[in-house]
């Protein structure tokens, strides 16, 4: 039986990963959606060579006589809605789109009841509470993408948990693993000087810019804190981070009788995306294969907070709950596009972050509007925080 899938975001590292999955299992799988943001080139091409239904492009101006270059047969859905209606008409949904504007197509996913496999962060974290009622429709799945989360789901498996956690499950923690980008083992003081180009060369993964650079900050990390406790339902005191240079453990958990269970594979963020694919069953096809005859070490340590103060911002951010997740990825996201058109510098997102996270007015996030509002309003803060570092 073959799988329909939409790819959302098709254009980024997740979406283009997607499309390597389905090349090599051709027979298991079909695209029936495809879409991007502004990337119009990229998506005729995909187009072409997958045959979508649906194209759906975000920006209206990009989409400007796009419709003559798509294939016979494919419909093209424009505008800010037009990936959450692509969202809703295949078996499983890949939602790759890049921060909060994935929101959208996490929301119409789930509430029409289908399966999405969730590699946009930021809707869950800043919406957890509203996603939560929505996840909650029959038939609805989440299966995390996210390679640390993608992990915990595995290793939860294992002990034939499918669900949240709760107390009858057994289980004491959960360890997510960080390689700790490309400034691990760097002090406060030596990252005062850190150019752009040193904030993108991470050591692991190849990701998208804003990705890479909250690599580099640990608030990657803080925010897979938050989602971990809104996938799994486990408190962030039971939540904990290491560094893990190799990036072979993606994630652990522990158990109450002492027992840890890792997932252990090379970095290949194919084997998550096959993973939401397949779930319940797997790929045939492997990735990620590791040769013990040359495994020799692994390597662990706490991470810096003082290095890196992102992580911790995360967890304050976290545990106060309601609307300031959204508000501490929203700030994060002005901050890290401050730092890349060279505005400030690296050591300032993090207190362009703290700085807007002191001026959260504390609202609950009762529905998605509300969580829009804290979302712009937070930018807007990050933003005044920005002027004021800039005007000392």
């Amino acid at each position: 039986m073959t799988t329909t899938i939409a790819v959302l975001g098709s254009s980024g590292s997740i979406g283009t990963q997607t499309l390597d999955v389905v090349r090599a299992s051709p027979q298991n799988y079909r695209v029936e959606a495809l879409g991007v943001g502004t990337s119009v080139d990229t998506v005729v091409e995909q187009a072409n060579e997958f045959r979508p239904d649906i194209v759906a492009v975000a920006d209206e101006s990009a989409a400007v006589g796009l419709a003559e270059r798509l294939p016979d047969g494919t419909t093209l859905l424009v505008g800010a809605n037009a990936m959450a209606e692509a969202a809703v008409v295949s078996d499983v949904t890949i939602n790759g789109v890049v921060g909060f504007a994935g929101l959208s197509v996490t929301m119409a996913t789930l509430e029409a009841g289908k399966r999405l496999g969730l590699a946009n962060k930021e809707s869950l974290i800043a919406a957890g509470p509203v996603v939560q009622r929505a996840w909650a429709t029959p038939g609805a799945e989440l299966v995390p993408v996210d390679s640390e989360h993608c992990a915990v789901h595995q290793c939860l498996r294992a002990n034939e948990i499918t669900g949240k956690i709760g107390d009858a499950d057994r289980v004491r923690g959960v360890v997510l693993t960080a390689s700790g980008g490309p400034f691990r083992g760097r002090s406060r003081a030596d990252l005062e000087s850190v150019t752009i180009d040193n904030a993108l060369a991470h050591p692991t993964w190849s990701m998208g810019p804003k990705i890479t650079i909250d690599s580099s900050t640990l608030v990657n990390k803080g925010l897979e804190v938050i989602e971990a406790h809104e996938l799994f339902g486990i408190g962030f005191d039971d939540i904990d981070v290491v560094v893990h240079p190799q990036s072979i453990i993606h994630s652990m958990v522990t158990y109450t009788d002492g027992a840890t269970i890792a997932q252990l594979s090379k970095p290949d963020m194919r084997l998550c995306i096959g993973y939401a694919l397949a779930f319940p069953d797997r790929l045939e096809v492997p990735y990620g294969d590791i040769d013990w005859s040359e495994l020799s070490r692994l390597d662990f340590q706490p991470p810096d907070l003082e290095a890196f103060p992102g992580l911790g911002l995360a967890y304050d951010a976290g545990r106060a709950g309601e609307t300031a997740p959204a508000w501490f990825s929203a700030a994060n996201e002005v901050a890290v596009d401050a730092f890349l058109k060279g505005q400030i510098r690296w050591v300032d997102i993090a207190d362009v972050v703290d700085g807007a996270l002191q001026r959260w007015p504390g609202t609950s996030a009762t529905d998605v509007g509300v969580v829009l509002d804290m979302d712009s309003r937070a930018r807007d803060e990050a933003a005044a925080v920005i002027q004021e570092l800039v005007a000392v």
